[in-house]
C-alpha cells in the first residue's frame, strides 16, 4: 500500500484542537488506510508550533513510538537533493521541511500528502508529477 506523507500543517490541526481545520483533519485521518512518513523536519516545526498547547508533543512523539507516524527519511543520504528543491523552490520558497519531504516523495515514490499549505499544489515529484493533496481544500 501506497504510503501517504504527513506536513506540519496537518499536525498541529490534529493535535491542536482549537485550530481552525482540526475536524476536517480529523475526518480525514479516520479515513485513511495507508502508513503515514514524516520526517524530523516536520516533527521539529510541530512541537514548536504547539509549543502552548499542553501535552501537544508528548503525544505526537508518542504516536511515533507506537508507529502510527513513521520516520524512515535520513537526511544524511538525501542532503544533496534536498538543497536542490530548496534552490528550485527558491521563490516559492520552499523551506527545509518542504523540502524533506519533496524528497521523501521521490524516495518512497508517492506523491498522496495530508497538508494545508497550497505550496504542495506548486510543487511537483520526480521533476513533473503534482502531488495529490488528500485535504480537501474549501
Amino acid at each position: 500500500m501506497k504510503p501517504a506523507l504527513v506536513d506540519t500543517s496537518f499536525l498541529v490541526a490534529i493535535y491542536n484542537k482549537s485550530d481552525l481545520y482540526h475536524e476536517r483533519c480529523v475526518h480525514v485521518l479516520d479515513g485513511l488506510d495507508q502508513p503515514l512518513l514524516t520526517c524530523e523536519a516536520v516533527i521539529a516545526e510541530t512541537c514548536h508550533l504547539l509549543r502552548q498547547v499542553r501535552g501537544a508533543a508528548k503525544t505526537v512523539l508518542a504516536n511515533i513510538e507506537e508507529g502510527n507516524i513513521e520516520l524512515p527519511f535520513q537526511l544524511s543520504r538525501s542532503a544533496d537533493k534536498v538543497k536542490t528543491h530548496i534552490e528550485k523552490y527558491r521563490d516559492t520558497p520552499a523551506d527545509f521541511a518542504d523540502a524533506c519531504l519533496i524528497e521523501m516523495a521521490d524516495e518512497f515514490d508517492t506523491g498522496d500528502i495530508l497538508t494545508l499549505d497550497s505550496d504542495f499544489a506548486h510543487y511537483r515529484w520526480r521533476r513533473n508529477r503534482a502531488f495529490h493533496l488528500l485535504i480537501p481544500r474549501g
